[in-house]
């Protein structure tokens, strides 16, 4: 009998502590759809960052960029038409990658001299907000070594041993080496692999890196698609766990307490089948409104000028929009910041028709129109997949690191068709695709002030009549 009046103590004390979570005014249903939409929407980047770590670190050790926890993977070839991993993929830069996690203590990232070879080492904490970028246009091109902390983490690093502090438990590194054509391969895989990550306690101390775990029954389809078709509940409740290890950043408490009226609390697990009806209904509403519009902040994000569309604010770090940090999570996850590169996409040409690959286009810039950078800067063709078109010269992007042609004033013409454009201009020649609609991506690494300030916009691409 006793044990009996035990447990049920032990339940009304669960379900009173758990309904106090909840606003003390009652919730209409408007109000609690209103902020489960909300919920999901700030939410998006954090359930999404976890599924791509879950997915990137499903190996037994370094594939490519997949690699287990606090391991850099490489990838050390850029990809060509048969690539279809990644929509609108790069040929400037190959790409390194890291899923972090510093909740039990620090990592020590050590990173040779890059001898004035451009790079950057982008740090995403898991709200998919950038909030560390160590490398050429912030550190230099020296060597160097630093550590990544937890958010709670008391302590004292080495000598010579700077700290970036994570607002989160875990996270991902982006790092991206500029490349120059195939011919750069063996050079940049030297500076790649002269990357080292240990915990602090291996640090200076011999190490073997873990092998990794593989999930045999981990979906390894692409992460939004997965979230897609995630229902609410699994959403929901993945996402309150993941905030105890990950906590809201510092200007996020209007937010919590809009989330602590429908019984989400941050450290706190969430109980959804315990959540009153009207909350349930809410929740189980609100991903597919909340969907439709992070796809269409995404689709509307940035300024738009001669048919080019470039996020210029919203990108990288996002304060409190999270509407478009969720957007960017769904369409550009991993973006960076736009004082380390801008990427100006057009799908028209300057009339405001679609990009046929049919037709014959220039891309002329005057001279006082190239495109400002301190690093470089290049133009990608890619075709309705979103992916790298073949072409007869397996060429997928052209740039200032090619062997341009100027002409005598000192402007620029790119020609973008499908044949070529005659030996002589080939060396500005870039392909389209063999049928169908295609798209253009232009990238400028570490721009100048005069593309950051709105001094620069892309001229528009010209139909050749």
């Amino acid at each position: 009998m006793k044990q009996t009046l035990m447990k049920v103590a032990f339940v009304s004390l669960l379900l009173s502590s758990f309904s106090a979570t909840y606003a003390s005014q009652k919730l209409t249903a408007e109000e609690a759809n209103a902020i489960a939409i909300e919920t999901y929407i700030y939410g998006y980047p954090l359930v999404l960052s976890g599924i791509t770590q879950d997915i990137g670190q499903n190996v037994t050790k370094p594939t490519g960029t997949s690699a287990p926890i606090n391991q850099f993977g490489h990838m050390n070839v850029f990809p060509d038409a048969s690539w279809t991993i990644v929509v609108r993929p790069n040929a400037d830069t190959l790409y390194t990658t890291m899923g972090y996690d510093v909740t039990k203590e620090p990592i020590v990232i050590s990173i040779p001299a890059s001898n004035g070879r451009y790079y950057l080492l982008q740090f995403l904490d898991m709200w998919s907000d950038v909030f560390t970028v160590p490398g050429s246009r912030t550190t230099g091109d020296d060597a160097l070594t630093f550590a990544i902390v937890g958010p709670n983490w008391q302590g004292q690093l080495p000598e010579g041993v700077h700290e970036y502090r994570s607002p989160t438990g875990r996270g991902l590194l982006i790092g991206r080496t500029q490349t120059n054509g195939k011919a750069d391969y063996k050079a940049v895989r030297a500076f790649q692999n002269g990357m080292k990550a240990v915990p602090l306690s291996a640090y200076g101390k011999p190490y073997t890196p873990p092998k990794g775990h593989v999930n045999p029954n981990q979906d390894m389809s692409a992460p939004p698609d997965q979230l897609d078709k995630m229902d609410a509940k699994t959403f929901f409740t993945r996402f309150a766990e993941m905030m105890k290890a990950n906590p809201p950043h510092a200007n996020d408490y209007p937010m919590i307490d809009r989330m602590k009226q429908i019984g989400i609390v941050p450290g706190e697990s969430f109980a959804f089948d315990q959540a009153p009806k009207i909350v349930q209904q809410a929740l189980n509403a609100a991903p597919k409104t909340a969907l439709k519009q992070i796809k269409a902040a995404w689709k509307s994000a940035g300024d738009y000028a001669n048919g080019w569309r470039t996020n210029m604010t919203a990108i990288g770090t996002y304060g409190t929009d999270y509407l478009h940090r969720a957007g960017v999570a769904y369409g550009g996850y991993g973006a960076n910041v736009p004082q380390d590169a801008i990427y100006p996409t057009t799908y028209v040409d300057q009339d405001g028709k679609p990009l046929d690959s049919a037709k014959r286009y220039i891309l002329h810039f005057d001279k006082d129109s190239i495109p400002p950078v301190n690093a470089f800067w290049s133009l990608t063709m890619y075709n309705e997949r979103q992916l790298f078109a073949a072409n007869p010269i397996h060429r997928y992007a052209i740039g200032d690191r090619d062997k341009l042609k100027f002409n005598a004033d000192g402007s620029l013409d790119l020609y973008i068709q499908r044949t070529s454009p005659g030996k002589d201009k080939e060396s500005n020649w870039l392909p389209t695709p063999a049928k169908g609609a295609f798209s253009l991506g232009m990238r400028l690494y570490w721009p100048k002030a005069k593309a950051l300030n709105g001094g620069w916009t892309p001229p528009g691409v010209q139909p050749v009549q």
